[in-house]
């Protein structure tokens, strides 16, 4: 499952609303050479004028078979996500380009603690990890913090729920709305949000951040202060908010 330079016809199979801005596309792609949770592909748009515009998306899904999963926020001002977001459906056709990606990747073959942080969208592809992880059976500790504006904003929230047990768990954080009766006041994650709902430090796990850039940043600076080696904490991020 290495990364391919290749283009592919992608065909929609499905397209359901998963928030008030976000979409999750399930695609058909013969010949797909499979992916491993949390490479992402390229998506490219031809306009009938012979305008192209690509951008990356990252993978929902892993393994091996034709069927691709992505997840999309919509950027108002995007040449590519408002038209995945709002306009494309079953059986139209996109290309795409991949697998990319060999760094912000996990694999059961890993025993050690995985902590994963996502911000909004960026549950991509830690939910590609956590399905993996089911879906193995793996035994590490695995443990999501996921950070969301608001409950309408998350994606695959019901998923993320029924994934839960002894090896995995969920912890939320909202940053501007918190649901009613929510433990934790409305804001932006902190260093006191990561000391209660990420693994220690001490635990030495392999922390994989994603979302939008100034999080990412925030985090990232958030971990090492609490002590927990750079080269154990692997980043992806995107400009859109």
């Amino acid at each position: 499952m290495t990364s391919s330079s290749l283009w592919f016809v992608a065909s929609v199979i499905e397209v359901r609303r998963a928030t008030p801005h976000g979409r999750v596309l399930s695609l058909r792609v013969d010949g797909w050479p499979g992916n491993l949770a949390g490479q992402h592909v390229d998506v490219r748009l031809t306009a009938e004028d012979g305008y192209q515009a690509v951008r990356s998306y990252s993978l929902a899904s892993s393994g091996e078979g034709d069927v691709l999963e992505l997840a999309v926020d919509e950027v108002p001002d995007g040449e590519v996500s408002p038209y995945l977001v709002e306009d494309v459906r079953p059986g139209d056709e996109l290309e795409v380009r991949g697998p990319i990606g060999a760094y912000f990747v996990w694999t059961p073959a890993q025993p050690e603690p995985v902590q994963l942080i996502a911000g909004g969208s960026g549950i991509v592809p830690l939910l590609a990890m956590a399905r993996e992880h089911a879906r193995s059976a793996s035994s590490a500790p695995m443990r999501l913090l996921y950070a969301v504006r608001s409950a309408d904003d998350a994606f695959y929230a019901a998923e993320l729920g029924d994934l839960a047990d002894d090896a995995f768990s969920v912890d939320w954080a909202y940053s501007r709305s918190a649901p009613v009766g929510f433990a934790r006041p409305a804001g932006r994650v902190d260093a006191a949000t990561l000391e209660a709902s990420t693994i220690p430090a001490a635990q030495r796990p392999s922390v994989y951040v994603c979302g939008p850039t100034g999080f990412v940043e925030a985090v990232a600076d958030l971990l090492v202060a609490a002590g927990h080696p750079p080269d154990r904490i692997r980043t992806e991020r995107f400009g859109g908010a």
